[in-house]
């Protein structure tokens, strides 16, 4: 029997270990003679989602890294499966490829408890946040279906397509947040190190400061008087805001202001429907019931409005009812989208319609996306270029009037 500890080794640094023992008390006593200190042990995989969530040595694999393993996952094994290699062999030469880390922990386990003849979908269910409900459902309907093959290859396109929105995501924001970085960076060094060295010069001149070189000063002034309380109030505020951020009160109201946001509610729209549109066409073509599908698509929804909306249609389709009339909700989906779902809904077709349409909105949605990044890129250098050109202008203002008084300003002899 297989055992799953979390736990300390002697240097102190996390460790997930798996040992096969008779019984529970076996299991502690060889994990103590290897030296580690057992904190939670469970069998099987109860709790070897521990590996998922924290990996080998504790580290922490993010979204975007389990993604792109799952992509590849995905695809590798539509390949073997595809060419008649067995399960478990096609899982074991993933496993190989792998490099050492959580996700090789991962495949390990899904391998081993296939071996002892589970089904692949209750493997995957013992490390959920590697596999989500959606992956899981697609597997289970091709391993009662007998069409393996063609889920795998769906699951791989779902995937890839995920994988290829987040790093448009990431890479349309990457620019802009490094404009924003530098901007602060020379904000800060011009409010704090550059301005003072004026200050003594400013003094020896004797003459008034133009207003705006005298709000720049007072303001660098104040900076380095208050800094710590600068400092604090910005690690208060870097705490503070994603805690408020994982809230109730506070995903509310950021998912309220992401769908009525001018320009910013077009491109939330436009992905959160492309998304649903994708994973109601790839679960209904692969056979998963329509409740089925809408309360998978409610669970993977992450904006609170588009979920209740998935809620909705799922309790309208539980009463006999359309559930393109519940969708028909012009505040969170284009009324061409509806049009197409209630065309697919009559033809019997819903599946490969909304396959189609997705593919579409993301041509819409890419391009919509460009479009924005291309305009705040512009609108962010203008206003670098503005408040650094403005305090370029204020530190040289009092030497031009100096300039123009002629040789007696600045106390000078007659």
């Amino acid at each position: 029997m297989n055992f799953t500890a979390r736990g300390f080794d002697k240097s102190g640094a996390p460790i997930v270990e798996t040992v096969e023992a008779a019984d529970r008390a076996e299991a502690a006593d060889r994990l103590r003679r290897k030296g580690i200190f057992v904190t939670e042990l469970a069998e099987g995989g109860v709790s070897a989602a521990a590996v998922a969530r924290t990996g080998k040595g504790g580290a922490r694999v993010s979204r975007g890294k389990q993604l792109t393993f799952l992509a590849t996952f995905t695809r590798q094994l539509a390949v073997l499966v595809s060419t008649g290699t067995p399960l478990v062999e096609a899982v074991t030469s993933i496993e190989k490829q792998a490099r050492p880390g959580p996700w090789k922990d991962v495949l390990k386990d899904v391998r081993t408890r296939v071996e002892e003849g589970a089904q692949l979908s209750d493997a995957m269910a013992m490390h959920p946040k590697w596999f989500d409900a959606v992956c899981r459902s697609l597997i289970a309907a091709g391993e009662h279906g007998g069409g393996m093959v063609a889920m795998l290859e769906r699951l791989a396109l779902l995937t890839r397509q995920q994988q290829k929105t987040r790093r448009m995501l990431v890479g349309s924001m990457v620019y802009p947040c490094l404009l924003i970085c530098v901007s602060i960076g020379v904000v800060t060094t011009m409010i704090g190190f550059v301005l003072p060295r004026f200050e003594g010069l400013f003094q020896t001149l004797g003459t008034p400061l133009p207003p705006l070189t005298k709000v720049l000063m007072d303001l660098s002034a104040a900076v380095r008087e208050n800094w710590m309380w600068l400092v604090g109030a910005l690690v208060a505020c870097g705490v503070g805001i994603p805690m408020w951020l994982k809230s109730a009160m506070g995903k509310r109201n950021v998912d309220t202001f992401l769908v009525r946001a001018p320009q910013i509610s077009k491109v939330v729209k436009g992905f959160a429907t492309a998304r649903i549109a994708r994973l109601m066409g790839v679960l209904l073509e692969g056979k998963v019931g329509v409740l089925d599908a809408l309360e998978l698509i409610g669970q993977s929804t992450s904006n609170l409005h588009y979920a209740a909306l998935v809620k909705r249609a799922q309790d309208a389709v539980t009463r006999g009812e359309s559930m393109t009339n519940v969708f028909a909700d012009p505040a969170l989906i284009s009324p061409a989208v509806t049009d197409a779902m209630r065309s697919g809904e009559r033809s019997g077709q819903m599946g490969s319609v909304l396959s189609t349409l997705a593919d579409y909105l993301d041509e819409d949605n890419e391009a919509a996306l460009k479009s924005i990044t291309g305009l705040i890129e512009p609108l962010i250098l203008l206003g670098l270029g503005l408040v650094v050109g403005s305090m370029a202008i204020s530190m040289f203002l009092p030497l031009f009037d100096l300039a123009a008084a002629g040789p007696n300003a600045g106390g000078g002899a007659p």
